[in-house]
């Protein structure tokens, strides 16, 4: 650690302690804009993930993308975009809680009993972004509680036919822990991401921006600094992620491992298809967590805290 890094910067056992109520109305708030805003891109993204084919002319791209509908009007095609929205909405709007509420919690005793620890093995402000770093590591692997949500949203995007006609109930009682598959794969995915993700946003926040307190950030430095950890994130947590996708986007009875599809991955279309869809992730998720997790949600978290404190 450089002399610099190691001794400038804020304690990491300095944390601002919104109201409970304000991270889940903030939290929340994040996540109905973000669906609202993003889901179509959402889709666009699974489904470039999910492709297994070389794209190399404009009309191959437009039939990954929209389907039986590439042939169609434009707001046909819009509207293609929205499968799913059901779940989506039942999962952003809990993801968004849980994570970006949920990480302020973990953070906060982090820093109360562990500080002192970050701040010896680090030095000060880097000490505290890798504090913020781990308490959003910790909140992606437990993040796999929602996972039938999400498994449930990727197969309405990518393979409605697993449906089959039936409800979400049925499917529940049908496939009970089935809807679990790619856990670990998902856990392995959330951990270096989310990381990157807090931890990225954090050394923005204390060394671009030179800040001490994080929720006195203005709406421009919490979009600047959840950049950096949104192109961190989602440059680190790509391979896993396509991996994820594709576990998750088969038929319910497809008994195909991970490590089998990793395997195939790399037989057949070779590293590369790691970072399928990275691009336009980075032009499109990038700003979508940008937007949810810092422009909205770290925005609104401390005005909902100064309302409810009435100051």
């Amino acid at each position: 650690m450089s002399p610099g890094l190691h001794s400038t910067g804020t304690s990491a056992t300095q944390t601002k302690r919104e109201s409970g109520s304000a991270r889940i109305l903030g939290s929340a708030s994040a996540g109905v804009l973000e669906l609202a805003l993003f889901h179509p891109i959402d889709t666009i993204g699974k489904r470039l993930m999910s492709n297994q084919t070389q794209i190399r002319t404009a009309s191959q791209l437009n039939s990954v993308i929209f389907r039986e509908y590439s042939a169609a009007k434009v707001t046909r095609k819009f509207t293609s975009l929205f499968p799913g929205l059901g779940y989506a909405a039942c999962y952003k709007i809990l993801q968004r809680i849980y994570k970006y509420g949920g990480q302020r919690y973990v953070k906060d005793f982090l820093a109360i009993h562990y500080g002192t620890h970050f701040d010896n093995a680090f030095g000060k402000g880097t000490g505290k972004t890798m504090l913020h770093a781990t308490a959003g590591s910790l909140m992606g692997i437990g993040e796999i509680i929602l996972l039938p949500l999400d498994v449930l949203k990727i197969k309405r995007q990518t393979n409605p036919e697993a449906f089959r006609g039936r409800g979400v109930f049925k499917i529940i009682i049908d496939e009970k822990f089935g809807l679990y598959r790619g856990a670990l794969w998902t856990a392995a995915r959330n951990a270096p991401g989310s990381f990157a993700l807090f931890g990225g946003s954090a050394f923005a926040m204390e060394y671009g921006y030179k800040l001490t307190d994080y929720s006195s950030a203005t709406a421009l430095q919490n979009a600047g600094a959840s950049i950096a950890g949104a192109v961190a994130s989602l440059i680190v947590s790509s391979p896993l992620d396509v991996v994820k996708t594709r576990i998750q986007n088969t038929n319910f009875e497809s008994r195909e491992s991970g490590v089998s599809i990793l395997k195939n991955l790399i037989k057949h279309e070779g590293f590369g298809a790691f970072f399928k869809g990275l691009i336009p992730k980075l032009l499109t998720t990038g700003p979508k967590l940008a937007f949810s997790r810092f422009a909205v949600a770290q925005t609104l978290i401390p005005l909902f805290d100064k309302a409810i404190d009435g100051k």
